[in-house]
Parts: C-alpha cells; structure tokens; sequence
C-alpha cells in the first residue's frame, strides 16, 4: 500500500501522522492547509489538462453534485456577508468570519473535490484510517490509566492558537478530561472534546470494515470501538449500530421478500404497535436521562437559536453565534446543532445552502449503496455526518472528518466512470 502520487503522498502522510500532529496541537492547522493545497492541486489538473504531469491529470471532469457543493459553500459565504452587513459588525469581524469560512465550510467542498479530481484511490484512505486506528490502540493504555495514576487531564496548548479558531480547545493536547456531571473520566483522543470522538470512532469502524488485510482491519475497528465507548457518547452508540448495519440492509430494497416482509411487519403494528411505542419513549427518555444536565443545556441552546431566528433575522441570521446565559452554562447561541446554528447564524439561506446539497448526496448514494458495495462506505459516512449534525456544528469539525469527506469525491468519480459510455 504505497502512495503512487504526490496528491495520495500528502493525504496518507497526514492521515499517518495524526497522533503527532495532535501532540503539538497542529491538526487544526493541518485541515484547512491540506484542503487548500490538494485544492489547488485540483483546480490546477483540470486547467493544465495533459500538460500536468501525469500521475496528477484529471481522472475526470468534475461530477454535478461536486458542483452543487461548491455552490451551496459559496452561498454560505454569501449569507455570511449578508448577515455581518445587517448587523453592522464591522469590516474587522467579516474578514475574520471570512477566514473562518475559508477553514471550515468550504472545506465540505474542497474535500469532496479533491477525491473526484485527483487520483486518490479509495483503498489508501481505508488503509490511512486503519494505521490511525494502529496508533490509537499503542497510546490507548497510557490514556485509560492516566487519570487513575495521577496524570493532568490536559498537557499544554500549543503555540498554534495565536493562528485563531473555535477555542483553545482546538490546539490542546489531552489525556482526558473529567465529565463536570459524574466528575469520571472520559476520552477524547485526538478530538477536541469526547462527543466529536466518539463520531470519528465511527467513521474509523466505517473505513476499516472495507480493509482487505485482516491485521489493519482488526486494529481500526478495535480502535474505533475503543473511542466510541471511552468517550462514553451516547450518539457514538447510536451512530456504531445505524451507521454500520443500514447500508448493509440497502440492498434488501431490490428484493420482493424483503418487501412482503415488510408488509406483514407493518400488518402487524395494529396488534403490537401502542407498546412498540411505549417501549419506544422509555428508551428515548433513558437515553436522555443518560446525560440530563447535557440534554437540557442543548434543548435550551436549540430553543433560544429558534426564537431568535424567527423574531429577528429569518432570511440571513445574525451573522456570528452569540455568547449564552447561565442557564446555557455559557455556550454560545448557535452553538451545539448545526441546523438550529444554520438558521440562527445564516438564517434559511445558510440552512438550505447545507440542505440542498447533501440531501441529494445522501439519496445518491443510497440508491448506490442498494445496488452496489462501493456504496455502503460512503452511505455510513453521509449517515455520521447527519447524525453529527443533530449534535455539534459540522463548519468546526471538518478539518478532521477531511478524510471521509475526499472518500465521499472518490465515490462520485467511481460512479461516473461507471456511467461514461
């Protein structure tokens, strides 16, 4: 599995290399440089054509739904604009809201391009995640007994937070943290904080379940379960069982006795349905009750962000999040749900630049998926990153989810050579 390419060089070397990148706070660097530079790359083989070197040229020309992303990211610029013009916040803070752009939405585009354009192949990027999956499982027995032996939770912040971001959070290095709730530890790995963990746990498992060798196979998945259940997220749970059985179920949709099964199952619900439902609730109110003091802090969060959308800016938001009250515990208005931060930020405009292009996304490959293996990794993929989005702002975490995001490019471009004549 050796890269044969610069394109592949970079994206496996800085897949390789994540664990030393966090170790000096860097990976919040590494992203955004990455998605500009492999961008570059692109847009430069599909203007120089055959005059590039060869193991750099176009696989292609670019798919329409790489085009549709491309649009709906300069839409969310736009609507940036906008919004920082409504509420006069100034030429200062636009150009920074600009680059913040710049480091995380457009990348929901940059990325996806690049695997269509480039000549990535999909089984460097499953071998990539699987070597990270190989570091995590080396360093996970120095994080497991850190807290028990006396370590401090965090190890420094690096000098990199004078570039800018999010929060420190972003450029610290962590053993573990103290859930503030049950004051027990929890991991958070590479990952700013253990929810986003527990997510990229799931993409691992993803990826690693389309490994050939068996060995990597094993340490991805391994890995990946390892941080889904140390960084204790319930939506880590949720998203190992959903994310990796459904695209599997897929291809039962073409299948007559799938469909009479399900009809008999749905015949059925008129007998079992009122305590299917009741057992339902209860598991939806244990699940809540999991973390109550984060359930009521993201209701409220998510409440607010509604309210003052509606009654103040529908059509372009605010333009920035806002700082929270003591009754949010301080998070910012915005904050916590990329659609209720869509909409309090961005207002519909930003909502539906997200919407339109990965909803279609997410039918292309699920009707992929339905008739072809090639489309239950990126399927898994689209179906974390929604589930993600019920629960974190996906514009922050992108400069991590990068590699299934290039997968997501790969894919179209596969479906394409299918489809040329």
């Amino acid at each position: 599995m050796i890269p044969q390419n610069p394109a592949e060089r970079m994206a496996y070397k800085a897949m390789v290399w994540t664990w030393p990148f966090y170790a000096i706070g860097a990976l919040y660097v590494v992203g955004p440089v990455l998605a500009w530079i492999l961008g570059g790359m692109a847009a430069l083989s599909l203007y120089l054509g055959p005059a590039i070197r060869h193991d750099l040229r176009a696989t292609g020309s670019v798919p329409p739904l790489i085009w549709l992303w491309i649009l709906g990211m300069c839409v969310m610029l736009v609507a940036l604009w906008v919004g920082h013009l409504d509420w006069g916040l100034g030429l200062k803070q636009t150009i920074k809201s600009s680059i913040g752009w710049a480091k995380g939405w457009a990348l929901l585009a940059l990325f996806p391009l690049v695997g269509a354009v480039l000549p990535i192949r999909r089984s460097i990027l499953i071998r990539g995640q699987c070597v990270i999956g190989a570091w995590t499982l080396a360093l996970a027995p120095l994080l497991l007994v850190a807290p028990y032996i006396g370590l401090p939770e965090r190890i420094f912040t690096s000098p990199f937070k004078a570039i800018g971001g999010p929060g420190p959070e972003y450029f610290s290095v962590y053993l573990f943290t103290f859930d503030p709730a049950s004051w027990t530890p929890r991991w958070q790995f590479y990952a700013p904080w253990s929810p986003f963990a527990a997510l990229l746990g799931v993409v691992m498992v993803l990826f690693a379940l389309e490994e050939k060798d068996r060995k990597w196979m094993l340490a991805g998945v391994g890995a990946g379960i390892l941080m889904i259940l140390a960084s204790k997220s319930r939506m880590g749970l949720v998203g190992l069982v959903a994310c990796t059985i459904t695209p599997r179920l897929m291809p039962l949709i073409l299948r007559g006795w799938a469909w009479q099964a399900t009809a008999a199952l749905t015949a059925s619900m008129a007998v079992l349905g009122t305590t299917l439902i009741a057992l339902a609730q209860d598991a939806v109110s244990t699940f809540k009750g999991a973390r109550a003091d984060s359930t009521r802090v993201r209701a409220t969060l998510q409440r607010i962000a509604s309210e003052r959308w509606q009654n103040e800016a529908v059509w372009f938001g605010h333009g920035t999040v806002h700082p929270g009250s003591h009754a949010v515990e301080y998070m910012p208005i915005g904050s916590h749900h990329t659609w209720y931060g869509l909409l309090f930020v961005k207002g519909l405009v930003g909502f539906a630049a997200l919407l339109v292009p990965l909803a279609l996304h997410t039918l292309v490959v699920m009707a992929d998926a339905a008739r072809h293996p090639r489309g239950r990794l990126p399927m898994g993929i689209l179906m974390t990153i929604i589930l993600l989005s019920f629960g974190e702002n996906l514009e922050i975490e992108a400069y991590m989810l990068w590699p299934g995001l290039v997968l997501l490019g790969v894919h179209l471009r596969e479906m394409s050579r299918e489809a040329a004549p």
